[in-house]
């Protein structure tokens, strides 16, 4: 796999950048920041900055962050045991009242500080917030790796996007604020929902016919079955390593999202990993990549 450089944000490297940066001129770019990428404060500290720095380039920068390993946490601290399904975490009443206070609560506003550290001017909402993401209760089908027999989970109190209110966002947007979202939705039923936040962030990318949605994780991307990375795919591609079992487990979900952000009108979705410093730089203002990139085809 090829190293990527330490890219150090600096003016003349910004200048290099230039033809990236017009490309994506007054383009929205949503950025899923995982909970396992957060990292240490450092880390977290470089990915404000990042933000910041587009939103100076000229795009509009929007944020959906996950918190999978605080929610953990918190609810290791409070005693309530975890379980998860087909990737996705099973919500009863008492999981989702902590995964509000978590998502909605301390991560979110922790990210709008980090922002704000960096000169930047961040809002942080979730889904309920102007009822800008309705969801429904979701389903999920999940294929036995022995038997191979399909069966639909249930997650209890885990949502998918069934709405999305664009007008809220092209108000923070018109603002020139920059969106910190955290992935918990009103039902329609008034149930408050727990949301995956790679679906969220694809939903709002494809509400939004966003230029790119970057996935931030804590893998290189896409890997092979020698585990070496996959640098681009079509969706094709994605629905046949996924069929031959090259794509497996919590990746499945991530690239679902892909396909279903590019079937919404997304130009293109790129999986990468969020501990590489300065990744979203790398990826769209350099020739390195840094990641699996997916198009339609």
């Amino acid at each position: 796999m090829t190293e990527l450089p330490n890219v150090h944000v600096r003016a003349e490297v910004l200048a290099q950048a230039l033809p990236h940066m017009q490309r994506y001129d007054q383009e929205i770019v949503v950025i899923k920041y995982g909970g396992h990428a957060m990292g240490d404060r450092a880390a977290a500290e470089d990915f404000a900055e990042d933000i910041v720095l587009l939103e100076q380039s000229g795009l509009k920068p929007i944020v959906v962050h996950g918190g999978g390993p605080q929610i953990g946490r918190m609810l290791d601290r409070l005693g309530i045991q975890s379980e998860f399904r087909g990737g996705l975490r099973v919500t009863d009443e008492a999981t989702v009242e902590v995964v509000e206070m978590v998502l909605a609560g301390s991560i979110n506003k922790q990210i709008v500080g980090w922002i704000s550290a960096e000169g930047g001017r961040a809002i942080g909402l979730c889904g309920k917030d102007g009822n800008m993401v309705r969801a429904k209760r979701a389903t999920k089908t999940v294929r036995d790796p022995d038997s191979m027999v399909e069966q639909v989970v249930d997650l209890g109190l885990v949502g998918e996007p069934e709405h999305v209110e664009r007008g809220v966002l092209d108000a923070v947007l018109k603002a020139e604020l920059i969106p910190v979202l955290a992935p918990v939705a009103y039902g329609a039923d008034g149930q408050t929902y727990n949301v995956n936040a790679d679906t969220f962030a694809g939903a709002i990318a494809g509400a939004l016919r966003a230029k790119r949605l970057l996935l931030l994780t804590d893998v290189p991307g896409v890997l092979d079955k020698d585990k070496n990375l996959i640098p681009e795919l079509t969706v094709e591609d994605c629905r046949r390593l996924i069929a031959d079992g090259t794509i497996t487990g919590g990746m499945i979900p991530k690239i679902e999202t892909c396909i279903y952000a590019i079937d919404q009108g997304v130009e293109a979705v790129v999986i990468l990993n969020g501990k590489v410093n300065h990744a979203v730089l790398l990826e769209l203002f350099t020739d390195y990549g840094a990641g699996t990139l997916i198009r339609r085809s």
